[in-house]
């Protein structure tokens, strides 16, 4: 992995140049870049809105467009973006982060469009609730009713949603393109 601030076009060109010259070319994009900024819409600052848009849309769409770019050449190539369960059915105080992972969402479909005669795959992952790190300023209690509300009556796991995008990567999810993949528990059915 390559940290990289995805919404700084300088730091992404950096981060392709030291992919390629580390390996020689580039077969696998996973976009996996989330903040938050959570509020009620009436109290959300533009420069929130835009922060958590920039960073979660914006910064896929550059991600995507420069592997694209090198992916073409080589007529082949796996791309995944990470959206959420909020991508899917939205998730009041959180505007601003839904639509971003919504907009993931149109892109996979629109870039599956585009870039599979070239070889490249396009899919999205919209995981439910993972307990993850930013899940740690919520609560024991926060957690348990979120787990109560997921139909599986737990939390999902980092490796769950590991093992969907292993396999998207991988050469037998050739066939595969423009899907929406939920981790989810049951949270949307």
């Amino acid at each position: 992995p390559v940290k990289t601030d995805v919404r700084d076009p300088a730091q992404i060109d950096a981060m392709f140049d030291t992919c390629l010259k580390e390996f020689g070319h580039l077969d696998i994009l996973v976009n996996n870049a989330g903040v938050t900024r959570d509020n009620l819409i009436l109290r959300l600052s533009e420069e929130d809105f835009d922060t958590v848009l920039n960073a979660n849309l914006k910064g896929a769409f550059l991600c995507c467009k420069e592997a694209a770019r090198r992916m073409v050449r080589q007529r082949y190539g796996r791309i995944v973006n990470l959206s959420s369960v909020v991508g899917l059915r939205g998730n009041a105080g959180q505007t601003n982060y839904s639509a971003s992972k919504a907009g993931l969402i149109g892109l996979t479909k629109a870039l599956a469009k585009e870039e599979g005669p070239s070889g490249i795959t396009v899919n999205c992952v919209a995981p439910g609730v993972i307990d993850t790190d930013m899940m740690a300023s919520f609560t024991a209690e926060d957690k348990a009713a979120l787990a109560e509300e997921t139909p599986v009556g737990r939390l999902g796991t980092a490796e769950e949603v590991a093992k969907l995008l292993l396999y998207l990567a991988g050469e037998d999810a050739g066939y595969i393109t423009g899907q929406v993949f939920g981790v989810n528990g049951g949270l949307v059915i």
